[in-house]
């Protein structure tokens, strides 16, 4: 059975399942975060939807260097999670199932290039406190730094 964080589905909504993967990046103590600055003002693992004909692990690198400009190394599964939510953007009530993996953040090759987004380094105390997706702050409290 895979954990649910946040709100328990509506009963009588139809929910589209949308399959996401969300990278933990360490490097020298701190964690690489992508800041979103719209619709809402959030910090995130970064990461997004596996679009169509996409691998998990390709979709992971394309997501990273959107959101933070970094390419990353050495990917490995740790689990995943389920999340029911309402998505402005794609205008859709959607069951998220969110992939977790850590990697190794290996080089900057410049700002991130999805707008509206930054990338942020903070200590893994601090990203548990910040993250806005209880689900992304419960993968980080279970890794040893």
């Amino acid at each position: 059975m895979i954990k649910r964080y946040g709100n328990s589905p509506k009963v009588g909504q139809r929910y589209t399942l949308r399959p996401g993967v969300y990278a933990i990046l360490p490097n020298a103590g701190q964690l690489l975060l992508t800041y979103q600055a719209a619709p809402h003002y959030e910090f995130q693992l970064p990461g997004g939807g596996i679009d169509a004909g996409e691998s998990p692990l390709q979709a992971l690198h394309r997501e990273v260097f959107e959101e933070t400009g970094w390419s990353i190394a050495k990917p490995r599964r740790l689990g995943a999670f389920r999340k029911f939510v309402w998505m402005p953007d794609y205008d859709m009530h959607a069951e998220k199932l969110c992939h977790i993996y850590t990697a190794m953040p290996i080089r900057r090759h410049g700002p991130a290039s999805e707008a509206g987004h930054e990338a942020v380094w903070m200590y893994p105390s601090d990203a548990i406190q910040e993250l806005s997706n209880d689900g992304d702050a419960a993968f980080v409290a279970n890794l040893s730094f």
